[in-house]
This record gives C-alpha cells, sequence and structure tokens, in this order.
C-alpha cells in the first residue's frame, strides 16, 4: 500500500487537483475491469487505438477518484478527485513498479523465451508451492504493462517471486529487466514465434537475454543452438555476468540429456548430472512438455533440490489450462470453467470475464478454499467477498473448510450462500434443478478436483466440439483496428450465427472491446443478441415486412435496399407511433444482388427529407471482388459509383450520416475507402482473404476423439460403397464427425486428411451421417481416445477448404448445431 503523495514522488508527477489523501493498493488502466474502486489507481494509457483519457469519465462513475493523466483533461467533471500529471503514463506505470520491486530481496525468478514462459512459470510454481509462498504472473501478464502489474503483486508475505517477460519489439526488454531485476534467469527456447519486428534470431535472442543482468545463473536449453550462441557470447566478452545451467544432449550441458523413451504414458529421461546417472520420469510424452519440465527440474537443481525430490513432484504436475472456458450448462444455463487455480489474480480476472456474458441472468459463483495467499484468513475471505459484491453476484457456493467458516461473515444478505465441506457433500447433495438460467463460474484450487463439478452441470453432447478462442477474436480486431484512422467506426458481421461461432458469446466480446455496430443477416438473429444482453447497434441486412415487428420492438436497424421495402416500414414506423426511426440504405454498385440503384438515390433523398418517420443511420454498398488484384479497377469503379450516391443523398438528407463500402479485405487492400465506418466480417474470424497478410490467429479450431481402432489385412474395404480398399496391413481409426456435423462428403476418398498426434493423416472411404474413417498406420503411440484436430491451429481452415473445392465461408457456416461449442480466453 501507498500514500498518493508518495506514489507522485516515485513518478515525479505534479497533482492537477488533490482530493482526499488515498492509499493505493490496486492499479488500474481499464475502466472496464474496477473492483475495489476506493484504493486503485487509474493510468490514462495510451495504446494504437485507444486513449486511457477518455475513459475517466466511466472509472470515476465507478468510484474510482484517483488517477495519473498525461495530458491536461477537464477538472470540474471529477470533483474530489487526485488528478496527478506526468510525462508520460505507461513510463510512470514503470516506475512504479521499479520502485516496489527494489523493496524486496526474494528470490525471483525471470523467464523469457519464444515458447513455454506460461507453462514453466505454472510448472514452477507447482513444484515450489509447499515451500514458498510465491508470487507470479497472472495468466500470461508478460508485456510492457502486465509486466509492472505482475510486480505490483509482491507483499511482505512472499518468499518468492516467478515473473515472465515477452517482447515484440527491439529495445523493450530493457524497461522489463529493470522491473523484473531477476536473481534467476530462465530462457525457455527461441523460435519463430513473434519475430516479425527483430531482423534475425539471433537479435531477437540477444534482445531477450537483457533480461538476465541482474541474474546470478541463467538455466536454458543447451541444444537451442541461437539461444546458446548468444549466452556464450555474452559470457566470454563478460556483458552478462552470470553463470549458466543449461540441459541438452550436447556435452557442454550441466544436466546432459543421454535418450528419452516412452512407457505407459510417460517421458523416462535418461541424465547426468555431476557425474550422477539417474532417471527423471515426466508426465507427459509430447516433446513440448518434456522440454519443459526438464528446464523446471534444472531451476529445481540450481535450488537444491535432489533427483528424488524433484521426480516425486513432477509425478503431481497438471497440464496448465490458461483458459476461461464457457460452456453451455444444463436447463438454458452458461458455465464458466476456471477449475484449476485460486487465486485472487485470477478470480478478479474470471469475474470480470463473467460480467461480459448475459447481463439480464443472474450469476453464481461455485468457490473451493483459496491456499497459499499469503494472506490472513480474515482479510483474504473479506477481499473475496467484497470482489463477488462488486461484480453483482447473486449467489455463492462455498466448498472447503476455510470458505465456509469466513465468507459468512463479509457477504451481505442480499447474497445467496450455501457452504459444503467438501466436493463430494456438495456432488451429493445439490439438486440440479436449483440451477436454472444462469451463468455460473465454477473455480477451485485443484486438490478440489472441481472438474467433477463441470461435468454435472454441463450439457451432455457427443465428443466432437468447435473451440473458439475469445482472445483471438480481440487480437485480430485489434489487427484491422491498427489500419485506421481513429474515426473511422468498425462494424463487426455476426451473422450466420457468427460464421458458426455462435452470435451471443462473439456479440459480447465485441461489445466489450468497444465496437461500434454489429451486423446480422436478417432480424430473429438480432433478436438473439437483444435477449443476449447486447446493447449495441444492430444493423439488419435482409429486413423484410414479416420481421417489422421484431425489428422495432427490440431496437434493431433495418436495411432497406427497395422503394417497396422503404414504404412498407414507414407504413409500420406510422402504425407503432414511433419517430425518426434509424435506417440504412444500400446502393447497388456493381455487386447486383440488393439495393437501390444509384440513378433512384435522388428521389429516396428527396422522400425521406419529407417526412419524420425514419433517419438514416448509413448508406452503404458492397464491393464484390476486393481480394482481388486483377479486379481493382472494377472495386474503383465501385467506390466511384458509391460516392455519386452519396453526394446525391447529400443534397436532400442534411444531417450526418455514415458512408460505409469497405470488408475485410478492402481494410487492408485499399485504404482509401474507410470513409466513416468499416465492415469487418471473416477477417475477425482469423480468415485471411486478402494477399496482404495480417497477424491474424485462428479463431475456431473442430476437434474429436478416435472412437475405435482396426487392424485391417490387404484387400479389406472401408465404409459405403467399399470405395476405400487398404492395399496393405492398415491401422485404421473411426473418429466421431460426419456430414451430419458439417464434414462434408467431398473430403472422402483420401481428399481431406485430418490432425492426429502431430501429423496429418489421410480419410479413407466416403464420409459417414456420424462417423468418419482414416489411416493411422504410421503413427506411433495411437490410441481410443486420442485427440483429432479437423482444422485450427494445427491445420489451417483455408487448407480444408481448398480440399473440400469450397471457401472457409462455407465451412464455418456449415459446423451443425449439434456440434458442441466450447468458449475460452487466455
Amino acid at each position: 500500500m501507498y500514500k498518493i503523495e508518495s506514489i507522485a514522488q516515485i513518478v515525479n508527477g505534479t497533482f492537477l487537483q488533490k482530493g482526499d489523501n488515498a492509499v493505493i493498493e490496486h492499479l488500474l488502466y481499464d475502466s472496464r475491469t474496477v473492483s475495489f474502486p476506493a484504493a486503485s489507481l487509474f493510468f490514462a494509457l495510451h495504446t494504437q487505438r485507444q486513449d486511457g483519457h477518455y475513459f475517466i469519465a466511466d472509472a470515476y462513475r465507478k468510484g474510482v477518484r484517483c488517477f495519473v493523466v498525461d495530458r491536461e483533461i477537464v477538472l470540474d467533471e471529477l470533483p474530489g478527485a487526485t488528478v496527478l500529471r506526468v510525462a508520460n503514463t505507461l513510463q510512470a506505470l514503470q516506475q512504479l513498479a521499479m520502485h516496489h520491486r527494489k523493496q524486496f530481496s526474494i528470490p525471483v525468478i525471470g523467464i523469457t523465451g519464444s515458447n513455454g514462459k506460461t507453462v514453466v512459470k505454472e510448472w514452477l510454481y507447482q513444484l515450489l508451492q509447499m515451500d514458498y509462498k510465491i508470487a507470479r504472473s497472472p495468466k500470461s501478464y508478460n508485456s510492457q504493462i502486465g509486466v509492472p502489474l505482475s510486480v505490483w503483486q509482491l507483499q511482505p508475505e512472499h518468499t518468492l517471486a516467478l515473473f515472465e517477460a515477452g517482447i515484440s519489439h527491439k529495445g523493450e526488454m530493457q524497461t522489463l529487466a529493470a522491473i523484473i531485476q531477476p536473481t534467476i534467469g530462465v530462457l525457455t527456447n527461441i523460435g519463430e514465434a513473434h519475430s516479425e519486428n527483430f531482423d534475425s534470431l539471433e537479435q531477437k535472442a540477444i534482445e531477450k537475454v537483457q533480461l538476465f543482468q541482474t541474474a546470478e545463473v541463467v538455466v536454458y536449453p543447451e541444444d537451442d543452438s541461437v539461444a546458446s550462441l548468444v549466452l556464450h557470447q555474452g559470457e566470454r566478452s563478460d556483458l552478462l555476468p552470470y553463470k549458466h545451467f543449461s540441459w541438452g544432449n550436447s556435452p557442454y550441458a550441466q544436466l546432459h540429456v543421454d535418450a528419452v523413451s516412452i512407457q505407459d504414458g510417460r517421458a523416462l529421461v535418461a541424465a547426468v548430472y555431476n557425474k550422477q546417472s539417474f532417471q527423471i520420469i515426466v508426465p507427459f510424452i509430447d516433446d513440448a512438455s518434456v522440454q519443459n519440465a526438464l528446464t523446471c527440474s534444472s531451476v529445481l537443481l540450481q535450488l537444491g533440490y535432489s533427483v528424488d525430490v524433484i521426480n516425486e513432484r513432477l509425478q503431481g504436475l497438471h497440464a496448465v489450462d490458461m483458459r476461461l472456458q464457457l460452456k453451455h450448462g444444463l436447463n438454458n444455463s452458461v458455465i464458466i470453467n476456471d477449475s484449476y487455480s485460486a487465486d485472487l489474480t485470477s478470480l478478479h480476472i474470471a469475474l470480470h470475464f463473467m460480467s461480459q456474458q448475459n447481463v439480464e441472468q443472474k450469476r453464481t459463483v461455485i468457490l473451493s478454499d483459496f491456499v497459499e495467499s499469503g494472506l490472513v484468513e480474515t482479510r483474504l475471505y473479506e477481499i473475496i467477498a467484497a470482489a463477488l459484491v462488486q461484480h453483482r453476484v447473486s449467489r455463492v457456493i462455498a466448498i472447503g473448510e476455510k470458505i465456509s467458516r469466513y465468507i459468512v461473515a463479509y457477504l451481505p444478505d442480499s447474497i445467496q450462500l450455501q457452504c459444503f465441506l467438501s466436493t463430494e457433500e456438495f456432488l451429493a447433495q445439490i439438486k440440479i434443478s436449483t440451477f436454472q438460467q444462469e451463468v455460473i463460474l465454477v473455480k477451485g484450487a485443484r486438490r478440489f478436483l472441481f472438474e467433477r463439478v463441470v461435468q454435472l452441470l454441463e450439457v451432455k453432447v457427443h465428443q466432437t466440439r468447435l473451440e473458439i478462442n475469445l482472445n483471438a477474436i480481440s487480437h485480430n480486431l485489434k489487427q484491422y483496428q491498427a489500419l485506421l484512422k481513429p474515426s473511422t467506426k468498425v462494424m463487426v458481421m455476426v451473422k450466420a450465427f457468427a460464421y458458426g461461432s455462435g452470435s451471443s458469446e462473439i456479440a459480447s466480446v465485441l461489445q466489450f472491446n468497444k465496437v461500434d455496430y454489429l451486423g446480422v443477416a436478417y432480424a430473429d438473429e438480432g433478436v438473439a443478441l437483444r435477449k443476449g444482453g447486447i446493447s449495441l447497434p444492430i444493423m439488419v441486412m435482409n429486413a423484410d415486412e414479416a420481421s417489422f415487428y421484431s425489428i422495432t420492438e427490440y431496437n434493431l436497424q433495418p436495411v432497406l435496399y427497395s422503394f417497396e421495402i422503404l414504404e412498407r416500414f414507414e407504413q409500420h414506423v406510422q402504425n407503432t407511433g414511433l419517430q425518426n426511426y434509424p435506417v440504412h440504405l444500400e446502393v447497388e454498385t456493381g455487386m447486383n444482388r440488393l439495393g437501390f440503384a444509384v440513378s433512384d438515390i435522388e428521389a429516396v433523398g428527396k422522400h425521406l427529407r419529407d417526412q419524420s418517420l425514419l433517419a438514416v443511420e448509413s448508406l452503404f454498398s458492397h464491393l464484390a471482388a476486393s481480394e482481388d488484384p486483377a479486379q481493382d479497377a472494377y472495386t474503383q469503379q465501385q467506390a466511384g459509383l458509391y460516392q455519386q450516391a452519396a453526394a446525391a443523398l447529400e443534397k436532400y438528407i442534411t444531417y450526418p450520416f455514415l458512408k460505409h463500402i469497405s470488408n475485410s479485405a478492402a481494410i487492408v487492400r485499399h485504404p482509401q475507402l474507410q470513409w466513416d465506418m468499416v465492415r469487418l466480417g471473416i477477417g475477425v474470424y482469423g480468415v485471411e482473404i486478402a494477399t496482404e497478410k495480417l497477424d491474424l490467429q485462428p479463431v475456431a479450431t473442430l476437434r474429436t476423439t478416435i472412437a475405435q481402432l482396426k487392424h485391417l489385412i490387404p484387400g479389406e474395404s472401408v465404409s459405403y460403397n467399399r470405395r476405400g480398399v487398404v492395399t496393405a496391413p492398415s491401422l485404421i481409426a473411426t473418429v466421431r464427425i460426419g456430414y451430419a456435423d458439417g464434414y462434408s462428403r467431398r473430403l472422402g476418398y483420401g481428399t481431406g486428411k485430418m490432425w492426429v498426434n502431430g501429423q496429418l493423416v489421410p480419410v479413407i472411404g466416403t464420409v459417414c451421417m456420424d462417423m468418419t474413417m482414416i489411416n493411422v498406420t504410421h503413427l506411433p503411440h495411437v490410441k481410443v481416445g486420442d485427440e483429432v484436430v479437423v482444422f485450427g491451429n494445427e491445420l489451417p481452415i483455408e487448407q480444408l477448404a481448398g480440399w473440400a473445392g469450397t471457401i472457409p465461408y462455407e465451412i464455418m457456416t456449415g459446423i451443425s448445431q449439434r456440434v458442441k461449442r466450447v468458449y475460452f480466453q487466455e
């Protein structure tokens, strides 16, 4: 805790206005994540698209009274607030974190690398938590903002800290190094991830190892040639004065790995350390997990742990799932699965995620005891209760002796409380019927095995599932926004069930990220969004007379594309007694689908000028081939016709209306066509459709599992019509997906492939309604229940669409509604 006067001295700030003498415990930069306003300090940060100064008023309305700014603001709107001005708000945040870090002399492990940072950090936490009270980076907070927020968590009771650092540009690591000041450094690896702003892998490695300037020892993989080269160059030049501890096959590695074998689902690592031979037993078999486990083992050896203790603790490791999963629950409920951790920071993250969901549904939180927090229990559960109240939770189900004993004193009577001493007691006594149409957050420490609670509450469907990465939606949106002028608005299309991804869930993320409009194809899609708590303006592309009542009842905005539809909607508005109802006008410029002719726009303008029933929200058109360089002349022709139409309408409509024609590809390829707004469609879902590439992330991953394995001999056939015949001894896997799920029959007979255990394997025979067979003859260790990726990171949907002779739109929108959607946020 710091007094605001002390913070002013630390960051070299000047008071523009001084309120009460506040004591600061929490740092904020996002007005949407306010939990403890009275003890919070809001930093008005600048990002590529947003200026935090514009959200000061929102934070003030939520009770925040202390702010750090770096430009003039209107103080009259903030009576009683303390406003501190600095030269740069981000640098002030970092400077405060540097000062805070210097107050502690405990061991600090700083972790960087291209991949595996978060897993190594979380596994070190699992391996060391019984011996230390540990502060660690929440989730993957490793950026210029995330690192200072992580270090701010350090408290007097902590005896060890684990912080990760990530960079994407040259020169960034020096600041993070000054904030973290590690005593032990960990470099996981040097790979291609996030390399676009570096001249070479070697240059990226040189930048990353700047983290270790205060470290006494650095752990790294000796077999990573780039990492090893850079670290040894630093050693020889005395630029980096730490000692090295490496692992790998190299004879120079302190922990020498002789061989790795797989047995009973575990990796057995034959190793030598200090001239002693032994075996490290890793409870995972994939290469990445083995490498991360060896990194963690090396850190524990440096801390003085014996091989026996390391092996004993490795067996308790569990896979790190950094995702908040959103699942469909029983009785029209929604489940947020965060059942692997229980600490204050991740609780705040989960509650904020919960707040993004349906605002109309009541909120239930199922919580276990919080262990190893470092706080006295009365203070710990007081903080937890305050967070639950802040996020308007209706019911709390407390599971565990400590939470049941302490939280009752801090929850108000308005929150229903049920207490159970164990997960077993909860499962035995709870009635499923008590959960009805609510958002349920399930959050517990690992030892409470809350995955059983999730299994009890979720809708049971078959094992094929479409996973939707909500972080990727936000990332892709920002990629496109970076190409726009600050004044350009963004409409995101969520028609066709958000391209198969689930409209309400996607729309909630887009609303949280402050897009300006949503677009749907039909009115019933807009109605579903309204019922799901979406308040953004929603444009309905295909309005018809049957949908007019729903449109006005749910405050949707129709597209009018002909005189007939205009006059009929005008009559409906008049009959319902409304005035100045917002509508969008579509003009035909070359798509030849829907829209007024350019020559009709003047007549439309005259008509609308003389009435007060309708108000033009926007005039827009569709580009037919904006992604195709060969059609650029046609695209410019369309743009010219659209400008003629806009000029004609402006003669009669004197108030401002939005102009838009750009789709996803045009945002990238034709930036001059931004005008007032752009319409972002398939691009936000991570599908590239322009020749110029963005750093997009796939949003959807379609997964299934192997149901059965069969050994066939030459001459035997597979599936209907005997069109799949094996010519050699073969192992055939039946997987739980078919054309009723959206896996096209065009992908049969070896045309399509699936990703299993790190390899592509071909489809064999005809695709059935509910099942498909694949040839897994050459896969090692394949077994029933193994996961199969149909499309996703490993197998891009563009590739699958190419095999099927179609486009990604058809693949995405064709995924059946019987396929379970699972939403997650990192």
